[in-house]
Parts: C-alpha cells; structure tokens; sequence
C-alpha cells in the first residue's frame, strides 16, 4: 500500500493548523498602567521636597506640609476620592529622576523645572506647569555686593542635581567671567557652608531663597538680590511613555486652575450642584464623561477642591500673604489677571 506523505495526512494537517492558531494569537501580556498600579495598591506613592518649607517640609511631628505636598493629595483624592491615601517619599534633587526611572515614587512634586534635556534623556515625562519661578541670588546683609555681576571671582554655593550650577555658570560665562560653584546635595547644606562662610552667595529658584530667608532663625541676616537669572517653569514628573498616567496627573493640576477660574472653591463647592451653568456642571461631573474618559469618577474635580481647594487657596495657605513667605502671585495668578495659568476646560 502507498502511503501518503506525512504533510498532507489529516493528523498532520490538523496539528500543523493547531500550531498556527496558537502562534497567530497567542499575545505578550500587556504591563499595568501607573493607573492601575496605583489603584490596584490601594495609596499614591508621591516624590516630594522635605527641606523647603512652603512647597515641600517634613516637620518634628513627621508631618509632610507644603505647596507640593498638597499637590499629591489633590491626585489622591482624585484617584481615591480620598486625599489621605498617600505616602510621600523625600527625594534629594539628585535622585528624582532616578525614583521615577525606577518606580519607587508613582509622581513627583518637587520644585522641578522643566527642560528639553530632562523631557528628552532622563526618561520621565511632565505634567502643566504649575509653579512658574526664576533663579535667583542671594547674600548677607553685610555684603558689599549689589549687583550679580559684583559677584565676579566669588565662591557661590548650590544643590546638586539641578539646573541652578549651569544657569550661574552660563550667567559669568556670557559675560567672559570667572566663578567657583560648589555644590552640596541639599539645600541644608548649602546653607550651612554658606552661614560658615565658605562661599560668598547661594544660588537657587527666588522662591526656594525667599523661603529659607523667611523662615530661618536670622532672617534680616540675608538679602536677595533683585535680579532673575533664569526661567524656571516647575512640574511634576511621571516615567515616559504612560499617557493615561500623565493625563490624570495633568487633569488634576488643570482642575485647581480651572476651579479658581470659575470661582469654584472649598467653601462654595456644595452650594453649586444646582447651578444651572452647564460649564460648572461639567466641571462637578453633573454632566458629560470627562472624568470616565481618564479612568477616573466624572466628579474627580469635586474631589480635588474638596481635599485642597483651587489654585489661589493652595497657593495662599502654603506661600501667600498670610504666610512667612508673602510671595506674591506675578506669573503664578490666572491668565485673567495678567498671569499665567491658563487650563483647558473640562469637557
């Protein structure tokens, strides 16, 4: 008898089209978003400051207060409904890249500018500015030095990891001078070789200066020089290449400014359900899918006033006139009033 080749036998071609099938749909498994990761866990994991008072301070107590800080809870109270479901880890300027990179931390608020090389190399991705700021110097009262320029062959001291060595080496190298700039990794330690008279100035953003001059033991024992040196729009950070993560990241700080935009705060934020207005509406989750679209409640912008307020009154409890700091709002008040901030609508 002769036999038919083993190809074409039907136990052959049946295993040969069973191999194929599983070949054709057998799928790598898909990573978890942040998203998930973050919900699945139960708590946000928020990279924070724990040095500078008025954004981001760890106090005695082991309380975490600030700027920033309130910044974490207002994405935990999104994701949540719940602005106490976060742990805040302190990160030093040098290692916050490296937390996000290595998914220590889920988000980072920690006075950090936004640059091409950082949004380019580092591998994190940013999230709205929501502090615009600028570098700034600062000396003792009994300096003789007015001018940044008269600082020219001095020693100045900043923090590692940042962009303030390059802003104030490229500011005396325009203008074909020499500095040394030694750096410590932190601001503590700045300030202590600073007040031991190991450098001549320090160097960082304005409000970073403004608020170690304010809450220092000697405030009149410094002075700020009045020039800015730098741009620097601060953001939080997220790892690259997770949208939906950085989406509601970036929907949490655009609800604080859209709120204060449309006059909705803490205080009246019950009151207004029954607006008829269907842009308040839309921004309280009473209409549309905003918040389904993110993988959030539609009302997760009523969850964020209600744990922090909108942007003036998280700016006012941490850095406004009622503080040490007094900053003033310049380019941090809405585009309304000559500002800045500016958010999408929500919609």
């Amino acid at each position: 008898m002769k036999l038919k080749p083993f190809w074409l036998s039907a136990l052959a071609l049946s295993a040969l089209s069973a191999s194929v099938a599983t070949f054709s749909f057998a799928q790598p498994a898909v990573p978890a978003t942040r998203l998930e990761t973050v919900k699945k866990r139960g708590k946000l994991i928020c990279g924070v400051n724990a040095l500078l008072p008025g954004f981001g301070f760890l106090d005695s107590s082991g309380k975490y207060s600030g700027f920033d800080i309130d910044f974490c809870k207002a994405v935990a109270a999104a994701v949540f409904g719940d602005a106490s479901k976060v742990d805040f880890v302190s990160l030093t300027a040098a290692v916050r890249f490296t937390a996000i990179q290595s998914g220590e931390v889920d988000v980072v608020f920690r006075n950090s500018t936004m640059t091409s090389s950082r949004d380019g190399e580092v591998g994190v991705d940013f999230g709205p500015v929501n502090f615009y700021d600028g570098q700034g110097v600062m000396v003792g009262v009994k300096s003789a030095v007015k001018r940044i320029n008269d600082l020219a062959g001095a020693t100045i001291c900043t923090n590692q990891g940042t962009t303030t060595e390059q802003n104030i080496n490229d500011f005396f190298r325009q203008r074909k001078q020499q500095i040394k700039v030694v750096t410590y990794q932190d601001f503590d330690k700045v300030m202590a070789a600073f007040d031991q008279e190991r450098c001549d100035a320090v160097t960082t953003d304005s409000s970073g200066l403004a608020s170690r001059k304010a809450l220092s033991a000697n405030p009149d024992a410094y002075r700020i020089l009045g020039e800015i040196i730098s741009k620097e729009p601060l953001a939080p950070f997220v790892a690259q290449n997770d949208s939906r993560w950085r989406d509601v990241v970036s929907w949490v700080v655009y609800a604080t400014i859209y709120a204060e935009e449309l006059n909705i705060g803490s205080r009246n934020l019950e009151s207004l359900k029954s607006s008829p207005d269907p842009v308040v509406r839309r921004f309280l989750g009473l209409e549309g899918n905003s918040g389904k679209g993110l993988g959030l409640n539609n009302d997760f912008a009523v969850s964020v006033i209600r744990a922090v307020g909108n942007y003036r009154e998280i700016f006012d409890r941490n850095l406004g006139p009622k503080t040490k700091l007094n900053l003033p709002r310049r380019l941090n008040a809405g585009y309304l009033q000559g500002g800045l901030l500016y958010a999408p609508p929500i919609r």
